[in-house]
């Protein structure tokens, strides 16, 4: 039960949570050991959170979960986690969570429970919305990154915000095209929002937001308002790792039939693994300098 419980936790998924140390770095607040050290407590809230959020929806989704061919494997699906059980497990995540946020002060606590709600709103009706279901997923994002911010009482720029809503959307309609085309007859059971989608409309969805999210970030590293922040104008030389993950992830989707889950992307594709490691390195390299 133990081994099922931990599984439904699903901790591959926790890196998703690391995008709440972007206003640690972005700020250059990593040499301050208080900071750091607010922002793991922002990261272990939000894994907390998030496994209590899966946790619920498996509870929510197991009968559907049973006629799907790789759904059925999830323990509360499979009968190997009780009912009772995931929802004691996930109760008791959210109330350490929101305790922990509490802790982290008022607007951290907002923010948090601004998580809980777009999750709760996914997870009972909107999930099933075309294109609404990617755009709650993004604005999740959105909150962790405004919510990491928050822990460590820095300003939050509207770049983060705009980078971080652009990028979240793009992984998630490449998401979506590769569950749609992958998946075939199963994709409905898979996923019912997936009827109102089809290549073609997602394929225009993932072209804006793929130049978007490229334009933006191009932008920021310009504006004048990040180069007064961090003394440089050097930052543009980060573009180029961004524009091949980027184009990696479509090649994930496209030419090797992969990218229906993001974060495997990032932690098992070895140019996608290297090439994130090599944007940090240089943006980190870069501002250290000034």
């Amino acid at each position: 039960m133990i081994s099922a419980l931990w599984k439904s936790f699903r901790p591959s998924q926790w890196v998703k949570n690391l995008i709440v140390f972007a206003g640690l770095i972005f700020s250059r607040h990593f040499a301050r050991g208080d900071d750091v050290l607010r922002s793991v407590a922002a990261f272990a809230v939000f894994c907390a959170l998030a496994s209590a959020v899966y946790l619920f929806n498996d509870v929510h989704d197991r009968d559907s979960d049973r006629a799907h061919p790789q759904k059925r494997q999830r323990p509360i699906a499979a009968g190997t986690l009780p009912v009772s059980v995931a929802l004691i497990a996930a109760a008791l995540l959210v109330t350490v969570g929101v305790l922990g946020a509490w802790y982290l002060g008022s607007p951290f606590l907002l923010a948090v429970l601004i998580y809980l709600l777009l999750n709760a709103a996914y997870s009972v009706a909107l999930k099933r919305v075309p294109i609404i279901d990617v755009m709650i997923v993004a604005l999740g994002f959105v909150v962790r990154a405004v919510a990491g911010a928050e822990a460590i009482s820095v300003a939050i720029s509207p770049w983060l915000i705009v980078c971080t809503l652009l990028l979240a959307l793009f992984l998630g309609f490449g998401k979506r095209r590769w569950e749609l085309v992958a998946l075939g007859d199963e994709a409905l059971s898979h996923r019912a929002a997936l009827a109102g989608y089809s290549p073609h409309l997602l394929d225009q969805l993932i072209a804006v937001t793929t130049a978007s999210t490229v334009v933006a970030y191009a932008l920021y590293t310009l504006s004048a308002e990040t180069q007064a922040k961090f003394g440089t104008d050097q930052l543009i030389w980060t573009l180029p790792f961004v524009l091949f993950g980027v184009f990696r992830y479509l090649y994930l989707i496209h030419g090797e039939q992969k990218g229906g889950n993001p974060t495997s992307a990032l932690l098992r594709d070895g140019p996608m693994l290297v090439n994130t490691i090599l944007w940090l390195l240089t943006f980190l390299v870069i501002i250290s300098r000034q």
